[in-house]
């Protein structure tokens, strides 16, 4: 056997960190999505950028990208959906009449309002099932990680990251 041969055949998919945190994040996210999708109408993506948006204010499109990690024509396509269902506005930024702004409506602010009880009540059943300070390892550690992903992957060492 050669040796990528042998280093493909010791290689366990489900041991590898990237594809563990993949299968954990979609596992949670299809939790969560269960919980609030029939009632609101909306999908993962869509949380996503009503909960950005709720969390940061007026953003760009792009903005919302950079802090989500989602590609921009998800990010759109979720905000399109968002704004034809009233959730979100959208308009011209006024520095540049080309660039979108998204921010809630009033009724985007009410939906955004009434899921973070649900999002916090699922961190909680998902913390009720470690120890304290084992949860908080894992929080502290997926913070580093992914700080240290994020490290990895700048072309341009020694600037500051971008805001997560």
């Amino acid at each position: 056997m050669k040796p990528d041969a042998t280093a493909a055949a010791d290689f366990l998919l489900e041991a590898f960190l990237p594809y563990e945190l993949s299968v954990a994040a979609n596992r949670i996210s299809r939790l969560f999505a269960r919980r609030y999708s029939a009632e609101f109408g909306i999908s993962i993506a869509e949380w996503r950028v009503l909960a950005v948006v709720g969390r940061f204010g007026t953003l760009s499109p792009g903005g919302v990208a950079e802090r989500t990690e989602m590609d921009k024509v998800k990010v759109s396509r979720a905000a399109a959906s968002l704004v034809e269902a009233g959730l979100l506005e959208q308009s011209a930024d006024p520095q540049d009449g080309r660039a979108r702004r998204l921010r809630l409506t009033a009724r985007g602010t009410g939906v955004h309002q009434a899921i973070i009880p649900r999002a916090r009540a699922l961190e909680a059943q998902l913390s009720a099932g470690m120890d304290p300070g084992d949860w908080a390892t894992l929080r502290r550690l997926l913070r580093q990680v992914s700080a240290h992903a994020q490290a990895l992957d700048d072309p341009e060492p020694g600037r500051a990251p971008a805001v997560p």
